[in-house]
């Protein structure tokens, strides 16, 4: 009986060929990579995108994404609530009581210097609009205009705040973080407070 050895040679080849396979998997994960970061808009990317390492990148990226899923999450909340209204700022003919109206916030950069906050609210709005513009400023914003209007049993507050230091610049998303948090807690508690 004899065995068939295997000789040098094809030895060698397997180890290339392993090699070859896993440098064709690693350009292929690095182009993978590359393209799921070039999704991401450069100015979200601190520090600059090109001093990150890969992993950084990746981290980075999948934070942007769990935002864009927040923001989705709100803006579906923003749509129910105002399908609920007619244009003409009239109730629908199912209109939902003032006292169960979650406030609605949406913040937009107007330009590089500006941003706007709007809080969609009832009547018994649950925060304090004060809160708002601490936060603003904390953020290191001057609010420099305010408008309540009123559509319906719906109450509109827009805030209009420029950035201090323009070079600077503020981090929007932590802005809007915040005043969800103003905005859930009193609502909560609320709630809280009415089953008890």
């Amino acid at each position: 009986m004899s065995t068939a050895a295997s000789s040098p040679g094809s030895a060698n080849g397997n180890k290339l060929d392993r090699k070859t396979v896993e440098r064709n998997r690693r350009m292929h994960m690095k182009g993978l990579c590359l393209r799921l970061t070039s999704l991401v808009p450069p100015h979200y990317f601190e520090p600059s995108k090109d001093l990150l390492s890969q992993q950084d990148q990746l981290d980075q990226t999948a934070a942007y994404i769990k935002e864009l899923k927040e923001r989705i999450d709100e803006l579906k909340a923003k749509k129910e609530l105002l399908a609920l209204m007619n244009i003409d700022g009239n109730t629908s003919s199912t209109p939902i009581p003032a006292s169960f109206i979650v406030p609605v916030v949406e913040l937009r950069e107007l330009g590089s210097s500006n941003i706007e906050v709007v809080v969609v609210s009832g009547f018994d709005k649950n925060f304090r609009l004060c809160d708002i513009i601490s936060v603003l400023q904390e953020e290191g914003t001057d609010v420099i205009s305010t408008n309540i209007s009123r559509a319906g049993d719906r109450v509109f507050h827009t805030l209009h705040a420029q950035v201090k230091v323009c070079r600077v610049g503020v981090d929007t998303t932590r802005i809007w973080q915040r005043l969800q948090e103003i905005m859930s807690f009193p609502y909560l508690c609320g709630d809280l407070q009415s089953l008890f």
